[in-house]
Formats: C-alpha cells, sequence, structure tokens
C-alpha cells in the first residue's frame, strides 16, 4: 500500500509540472512579442547627412567637457577654493560639508554668471533659434560674453605670459587674443586672487591660535591640543562679524 500512494504521489507531482509549464507555455504565446532594437551604420544619401551625424558628435563632445567649461571658465574656481581655505582656517574638518561647499559655490557662480548667460541668450541662442543667425555667427556671438568676463578678472601679466609661451606676435588689444590663450591666463589669475583672500581668512584665525596656544602653555596644560580650545572661540568670533555675509559679498563684489 505504501509503495501504491508513493506512485501516486510521484505521478500527481509529474502531471502539476506538466500543467504548470503547458500553461506557462500558452501564455508566453500569448504575450506580444518584444521589440527588438538595433544599431547600425548605413550610408550616407547625400552630403547634409554626414553634415548632422558631425553635429550630433561634436554636441555630445561639448556637452562631456561642460563640467570642465564651468569650473574653468566662470566664477565658480575662486569661490570653491577660498571656503576651501575657510573651512581648513576655522579647523571645523568635514563642517560645512564638502556637498554643501560645492552646491553654495554652483549656486553662487550662476548668480554671477547670470547676466553673461542673459546677454548670451538674447544675442546668440533666440537668434539660432528663430533661424536669423547661422551657427558659425551664433557661436562667435555666444563666445564673445565669456571672453569679454575672463578678460575682465585677467591680469595683462598672465596674458603675456602665454602669449610668449605660445611664440606669437603681441595683440594690438586683448580683444585679439584667441581664446585659447585667454582661458588658462583666466585660471591662474583666479588661482592668485583665491590663494590672496584665502591668506587673510588665515591671519586672524591663525593669531587666535596662537593666542589660545600660549595661554595653554602658560597655564602648564601642554598635553591639552589647542585647536580643541580654539575652535569655539573661532567659531563665535566668525558668527560675530557675521563671517558669511562678509566674504560672500566681498566675493561677488569682486566680479562686478
Amino acid at each position: 500500500m505504501v509503495k501504491k500512494h508513493s506512485k501516486i504521489k510521484h505521478v500527481l507531482i509529474v502531471a502539476i509540472i506538466l500543467l504548470f509549464f503547458g500553461s506557462t507555455t500558452t501564455l508566453l504565446a500569448q504575450t506580444p512579442p518584444i521589440p527588438r532594437i538595433t544599431i547600425g551604420v548605413e550610408g550616407a544619401q547625400k552630403p547634409g547627412d554626414v553634415a548632422v551625424t558631425l553635429q550630433i558628435l561634436l554636441l555630445l563632445t561639448v556637452l562631456s567637457l561642460v563640467p570642465a567649461i564651468v569650473v574653468m571658465m566662470t566664477s565658480f574656481t575662486r569661490i570653491a577654493i577660498v571656503f576651501s581655505f575657510l573651512r581648513h582656517g576655522l579647523g571645523t574638518q568635514q563642517s560645512p560639508p564638502t556637498q554643501v561647499v560645492i552646491g553654495l559655490s554652483l549656486f553662487l557662480t550662476i548668480f554671477i554668471m547670470a547676466p553673461v548667460g542673459k546677454k548670451i541668450n538674447d544675442e546668440a541662442l533666440q537668434p539660432y533659434l528663430k533661424g536669423t543667425m547661422n551657427q558659425t555667427e551664433a557661436y562667435e556671438r555666444a563666445v564673445e560674453p565669456i571672453r569679454d568676463f575672463m578678460l575682465r578678472q585677467t591680469r595683462e601679466k598672465d596674458l603675456a605670459l602665454f602669449v610668449n609661451l605660445a611664440k606669437m606676435e603681441k595683440p594690438e588689444s586683448s580683444t585679439d587674443l584667441p581664446t585659447h590663450i585667454i582661458i588658462p591666463a583666466f585660471i591662474i589669475s583666479e588661482f592668485r586672487i583665491a590663494f590672496q583672500i584665502g591668506f587673510l581668512l588665515y591671519i586672524p584665525l591663525l593669531v587666535l591660535d596662537m593666542v589660545i596656544a600660549s595661554v595653554l602653555l602658560s597655564m602648564g596644560m601642554m598635553m591639552l591640543p589647542p585647536m580643541m580650545i580654539s575652535l569655539p572661540f573661532k567659531l563665535i568670533l566668525f558668527v560675530l562679524v557675521d563671517g558669511w555675509y562678509l566674504i560672500v559679498g566681498s566675493i561677488v563684489a569682486g566680479f562686478h
């Protein structure tokens, strides 16, 4: 009897499995077919097709360079470096966090570069979208506001450095300089200004550190880290003088 019951169980299990697979096959057969996606290369029928393809490749290349353009051709570099110096001078390590510092730098950059973006939109982008301007002219008009912004912030000494390194003739005016000369000169000028601001920020904070260290040494507390004691004093000093207001206001005013 036991053997008969076991055989009956095996038959039932096999029947259930066959029924399951049969129903599954029926459901799969009733479902609509999955679309197939193919990517291929076809021959161009006319020269315009090749031009459109090259434009798409150029657009993708420009989009990949957007982060570098935002970082190096705007006010972002100076702001981020100054905030980094400030955080290290206060000794707060990771406060405010790096994401917050980068976010604040980005939004201040948008605020500072808003007039430049508006000029590009009015004089280059909108005429190009309306069809009243070709791509070459739109590019030239879009670059001009950025060039003017960078030239206002760049020292003549830095421009002369890259003109000499490029072994090109001295231009009659700064507007005759090519863009690939202006960009690196603008970057090193921004580094110089950011380091100068960082140095000025460090001086009062460093003096406070030295005073706290001298007081602890005179009290015989040589094993107590001076940074632990000076941090609250630096924070309260920074808050009392309204440090964020002064720093942000000075940075933004420096670009106008």
